[in-house]
């Protein structure tokens, strides 16, 4: 395991860079992030990764915690996006949590775009509530991608929210939270990957300034 910050990867001249942060449960270098961030770093993107307070502690002490306050998670990417400013042109996001907490910061933080991977609308079962609110006024051009069956927020149930018309939704088909696909659907997760792969490459490409 890493005991560096951050994990930088990607090629000498890349077209972009792309800071992730990792989703609620899982640290930086899960399998996950690992294997997107290598077929991320095939499309010209420059990685970036890095921990919320509560997982490096995680790593350090080998104690579970659950996510600091929101307000700690928002100053904490201010920060690694400060620290990475020499890594232009800049786009932010991140699995679950670490996307939908860059979302909330995105509009000040001067970035080329915003990146959500499995976008948390609500918690599996209950109402969005005051998750989404500030969806339906977001400036920065933004990608989200959704598997069709995220229980955070299934197709059917996001097409009913207000959302501002700088966010394009990329649909993943048959795809749970991670983006997995059921076996009677044809499809593995690393097709799947691959699309969502696709996606982001094709959006960054397009935004960046």
């Amino acid at each position: 395991m890493p005991e560096k910050p951050y994990i930088v990867s990607g090629p000498k001249k890349p077209v972009a860079s792309l800071i992730l942060a990792h989703g609620a449960g899982a640290p930086m270098d899960s399998d996950w992030l690992n294997e997107l961030s290598d077929k991320l770093i095939n499309e010209s993107l420059r990685v970036i990764r890095f921990e919320f307070p509560y997982m490096h502690d995680r790593r350090i002490n080998g104690t579970k915690r659950p996510p600091n306050a929101s307000k700690v998670l928002q100053s904490h990417w201010l920060e690694v996006i400060s620290e990475h400013r020499q890594y232009k042109p800049i786009f932010i996001g991140g699995k679950s949590l670490g996307g939908r907490i860059a979302s909330l910061i995105a509009d000040e933080a001067n970035i080329s775009g915003l990146v959500c991977l499995g976008f948390p609308f609500h918690a599996p079962g209950k109402p969005a509530g005051n998750r989404i609110a500030h969806l339906a006024s977001l400036k920065t051009p933004t990608l989200i991608c959704q598997g069709e069956r995220d229980p955070f927020g299934t197709r059917s149930e996001v097409k009913e929210y207000s959302l501002s018309s700088s966010i394009k939704l990329e649909w993943i088909n048959d795809g749970d939270h991670s983006f997995k696909p059921r076996k009677k659907s044809g499809l593995d997760l690393n097709q799947n990957l691959n699309t969502v792969v696709k996606k982001i490459s094709a959006f960054i490409n397009s935004a960046k300034q």
